[in-house]
């Protein structure tokens, strides 16, 4: 792709509003086809899959801030040569779809929605998806993601059922995958397995119910939060060495209310210390419970049914909800005089369906799994050895402590929406796995398995069945591994995981370095609040990125994220700060606009050194600087570093003291002003396109009017100029600065307003060598030239390198002293307010004592300010002429 060097229309508009050019921008560049990758060109690859967001979702927070460093990654190696590719997709979402389409039936009547019939709800499903999926897609066109939209994948299209089901199949004749009876997270509503990434663990009021098994002195007490569960009880456990129960070990005890005896059994599990030092053992319904029952070969009794109804145990609970049987089973054990304590409210951890909200139950159930020890050792060694580099290097040991403590993963979910399991079952026990190609048995008596495959199952074959696995295609070729993952620490043992699994298994046949699905793991934290907090609906501290958008612009919404990205760590954010950054937008808009209404251009190449000014040099060696932080930042993947450095020049060099200083080398005229206005020229095209990856559509409109040329998009990516850094001309211009920002400040003390110009002598810039800067300190800080009347009322004296710069202010007339003297007075009083409030805060026992040490660091902050602030009031005070 190159670029047109045709004029464009250079003028920009009086005001910057992002709403009048997002969208027709972002139109622009996909129709030009800037995002799309050329699996055949002959540049080095760089390719991003993005963690496919669920179809029913929408752009949240959390998107908005791991898309802008995508992004900002995709773009910046676009710019640097390399064929970019930047894959986008959805992933279908088992569970929530399912449960959408099922309210959606019952707001239709049907209760059920297996009355409907597999086949005619999956055709719902599809026209739910087809209608209302997807509105994330739209919105990350308006967030700027740079996508290759041609190569949009959905987990359910053709490609990827596909690729499910031959790495199934050959997982399964592998002997990696098996089906068995394990205990499993159950959603009752759902009636279906759900993942552990799908439980969210809250903290509730519940109970804690004591009570007695057995009588006399064979008499065992427990205690459980789960008190209808003891129907399901095939033991009770004690420790070993516990002498309280040593005698007991072997006998039975009576289980009430059931008519059932059980065993009390020995095991080193049970913490002596805890509670009585006994415990239920009830192996179906609860995971620690279900690891003392394997080792002690007990019963394992599921009693309560797929929709959380107590079933099975031939007692008069049979057909109750989870819920009333807790209540009711309670009441019968009163009845008995069994319970010796109850604790209501007893505040605990309990698992719930991120979906329906229900608490999840533990359940035994036939299930099929993916025997994870061979594949996940493979996805250790991959970090281990150094194929796969995880940023920040501290995150291994959290990855390590995860995989290499995977246990089996249960990957069949008792839903129909889905990629259904590829089993099939025959008349006489036949047990068939078919591969995408094969033809299903025929013949009365075959059925093929109800369940479907976990989301997680589809979503970590991403990096390679979205490039066309299993046929080698010229993107797997060109494009896998992809060359980073950008994701959310929170999801690192679920989503990463499994990837390393599966990209190393599916690849196995490549060398090693080529197996894995990607290069680098590049983890960030989640966004918080401007507080740290965490978001949520609870709390009332979420917030709307599309609602930022519009009010402030996408650019403004990007900058803000890029800003608090730390490696690995969470970033706060606020309305605030995303209206500083639209604050700052507006600031590079006037600069540009300023440039380019005095002439500015980006010359082929630069004035020689030696013709330049000091001003001129300083900020080219600052800007090749910049370049060289900003790229070693960034690969670093130090975003919120980058970003500020990025800041800090625009703001603070470039737009306060270059642009300044220009204008005096502009009204200079003559060959001078020619060569700053080249000067500002090449800055600003190094500074938009530098900043161009973080807010795209700002340096989009400003980069070609300036430049004229196509698109920024596929603009070089800068690099520094090589020329040796004229420190000379940094140190003066430093003196410069400083000189200008104490008159600035010793302007204000007496009272002069920003724009009031005053005479003044200056003497000692000959030491500083900032004798060819007078003019420039001058109009800078608002200096006239002294007159044959000028008389210095007041004087300041500067330390630079070199000498000492003096400072005379003619200040007769220019000060309405009754007026300064009122004015400073009322400030008087208000520090003085100030530091009487602060003092008998600190005084006060009862508020040092109590109140957080923050906050008390604060109010003598605040003492401290109201102090410094009374001394320089008094001294200006003392200065004034008497009226």
């Amino acid at each position: 792709m190159t670029q047109t060097h045709a004029a464009q229309h250079r003028e920009l508009p009086s005001t910057w509003n992002p709403a009048d050019v997002e969208a027709e921008l972002y139109q622009r560049w996909v129709d030009a086809g800037y995002f799309t990758a050329d699996a055949n060109s002959g540049k080095p690859p760089f390719s991003i899959v993005i963690p496919p967001p669920n179809v029913t979702g929408s752009l949240h927070i959390g998107h908005a801030y791991e898309h802008t460093l995508m992004d900002l990654l995709t773009r910046r190696r676009r710019m640097q040569g390399y064929e970019a590719l930047w894959l986008p997709g959805m992933d279908h979402a088992s569970i929530a779809v399912q449960a959408l389409v099922e309210n959606q039936l019952r707001d239709e009547g049907v209760a059920d929605h297996r009355e409907l019939g597999r086949e005619q709800f999956l055709a719902r499903a599809w026209e739910w998806k087809n209608t209302h999926g997807g509105a994330i897609l739209d919105q990350m066109r308006r967030l700027g993601d740079g996508v290759d939209w041609t190569r949009e994948r959905f987990t359910m299209d053709d490609g990827l059922s596909r690729a499910v089901q031959t790495i199934f199949k050959q997982l399964y004749d592998d002997g990696l995958i098996y089906r068995a009876e394990r205990l499993v997270n159950w959603s009752p509503q759902m009636r279906s397995a759900i993942s552990d990434i799908e439980v969210e663990h809250r903290e509730v009021d519940g109970e804690l119910v004591t009570m007695r098994y057995g009588s006399g002195d064979g008499s065992i007490v427990v205690a459980t939060t789960r008190v209808e569960t003891m129907l399901g009880d095939t033991a009770i456990a004690v420790h070993p060495d516990d002498e309280r129960y040593r005698h007991l070990v072997g006998t039975s005890v009576e289980l009430p209310l059931t008519g059932r005896s059980i065993p009390v059994v020995a095991d080193e599990h049970v913490d002596p210390e805890f509670g009585s030092g006994a415990v239920k053992v009830t192996p179906a319904h609860d995971p620690n419970d279900f690891e003392i029952g394997k080792r002690h070969d007990l019963p394992m009794l599921t009693v309560m049914d797929e929709q959380g109804r107590i079933d099975g145990t031939r007692t008069r609970f049979d057909g109750m909800d989870r819920f009333e049987a807790r209540a009711a089973v309670r009441e019968a054990l009163r009845e008995e005089g069994r319970i010796l304590e109850e604790k209501r409210p007893y505040r605990h951890s309990v698992g719930h369906s991120s979906r329906s909200k229900e608490p999840i139950e533990p359940r035994l159930s036939l299930q099929w799994f993916v025997k994870v020890g061979p594949l996940a050792q493979a996805a250790g060694d991959a970090v281990r050895d150094g194929r796969v580099q995880v940023h920040p290097p501290e995150m291994d040991k959290r990855y390590f402590d995860w995989v290499d403590n995977l246990h089996d993963w249960a990957i069949s979910r008792q839903l129909w929406w889905g990629h259904r399991i590829p089993i099939w079952y025959g008349p006489n026990g036949e047990v068939v796995c078919l591969g995408p190609d094969d033809e299903p048995p025929t013949g009365e008596g075959w059925r093929q398995d109800e369940d479907v495959l976990d989301t997680w199952f589809s979503s970590a074959l991403w990096p390679f069945s979205t490039m066309g696995w299993p046929d080698e295609t010229a993107d797997l070729s060109k494009f896998y591994p992809t060359s980073v993952l950008v994701t959310g620490y929170d999801i690192l043992f679920f989503w990463v995981a499994r990837m390393m699994m599966f990209g190393l298994y599916a690849m196995r046949d490549r060398a090693p370095e080529d197996a894995v699905p990607f290069r680098t793991i590049a983890l960030h934290g989640m966004v918080r609040d401007g507080f740290g907090k965490k978001m949520s609906k609870s709390a009332g501290n979420t917030v709307d990125p599309l609602e930022w958008m519009d009010n402030y612009g996408t650019d403004a919404l990007r900058f803000t994220l890029a800003r608090g990205a730390n490696p690995g760590t969470d970033a706060p954010i606020s309305e605030e700060w995303v209206a500083g950054s639209r604050s700052f937008c507006t600031k590079l808009f006037n600069a540009t606009k300023f440039a380019l209404m005095n002439g500015a251009r980006v010359p082929e190449v630069l004035p020689a050194r030696a013709e330049l000014t000091d001003a001129d040099r300083w900020i080219l060696d600052r800007a090749d600087r910049l370049v060289t932080e900003v790229d070693e930042l960034l690969e670093d993947f130090q975003f919120a570093k980058a970003t500020e450095a990025l800041y800090h020049f625009t703001w603070d060099e470039f737009c306060d003291w270059y642009v300044e200083l220009s204008k005096v080398q502009l009204d200079e005229g003559g060959e001078g002003a020619e060569r700053t206005r080249e000067v500002l020229g090449h800055v600003l095209d190094v500074l938009l396109r530098l900043l161009h990856p973080i807010v795209p559509f700002i340096t989009e409109t400003l980069w070609t009017a300036l430049t004229g040329r196509e698109s920024v998009v596929i603009a070089d990516w800068p690099v520094p100029s090589g020329a040796q850094p004229d420190e000379a001309a940094a140190d003066r211009i430093a003196a410069v600065r400083k000189l200008v920002t104490e008159i600035r400040r010793f302007r204000s003390d007496q009272g002069l307003k920003p724009g009031q110009r005053v005479a003044a002598r200056l003497d000692g810039l000959d030491g500083p060598g900032l004798t060819g800067h007078l003019g420039a300190v001058r109009s800078l800080a608002k200096l006239n030239a002294p007159g044959e009347e000028f008389t210095s009322s007041a004087s300041l004296e500067v330390g630079l390198t070199g000498g000492t710069a003096t400072v005379g202010l003619d200040l007769s007339g220019a000060v309405d002293v009754a007026a300064e003297r009122k004015r400073l007075e009322k400030d008087l009083a208000a520090a003085r307010k100030e530091l009487d409030g602060t003092e008998k805060k600190l005084n006060n026992p009862s508020f040092t004592d109590k109140a957080p040490a923050e906050v008390v660091d604060k109010i003598k902050a605040r003492r401290e300010t109201a102090h410094s602030d009374i001394a320089r009031i008094e001294s200006r005070l003392a200065a004034l002429p008497s009226a």
